[in-house]
């Protein structure tokens, strides 16, 4: 009789074992699940209106941060063309897109690329707009 006393028990151990290891393995996932997301979206806003488009490059940010930025913007069109440079550091705060710079062009047959670059921290972040000419 000592056989089925000694196959139940190794049964036992095991379902005893697998209930402690799931809430931990439970609770890691809600750990993880639960760390703020350091993702820092950027993006360039492009608003037209009489003749011009109005260039903003936004952070949004998901907590208080602070970095550097830099805003670049080059535009090609029947007046000739330009290079503009704007970067500096910021501060953005949570829930609240941050305006870290504006540009704006004549609209009327240009094209234009502009690109965001965002360092917070160790991490970098990047956004580009191209609209092309009428």
């Amino acid at each position: 009789m000592t056989m089925p006393n000694s196959i139940k028990h190794p049964r036992r151990a095991m379902t005893i074992l697998a209930l402690v290891l799931l809430p931990v393995g439970a609770v890691s996932a809600m750990t993880t699940a639960n760390q703020p997301d350091r993702v820092q979206l950027c993006e360039i806003k492009a608003t037209p209106g009489a003749g011009m488009v109005r260039l903003d490059a936004l952070v949004h940010a998901d907590k208080h941060v602070g970095g550097t930025y830099t805003f670049h913007v080059e535009k090609v069109g029947d007046g000739g063309s330009s290079t503009i440079n704007q970067s500096g550091d910021f501060e953005a705060v949570e829930g609240h897109a941050a305006i870290l710079g504006s540009v704006s062009l004549d609209s009327k047959g240009a094209k234009y690329k502009a690109t965001l670059d965002v360092v917070v921290g160790d991490e970098s972040f990047s956004c580009a707009k191209q609209i092309g000419g009428n």
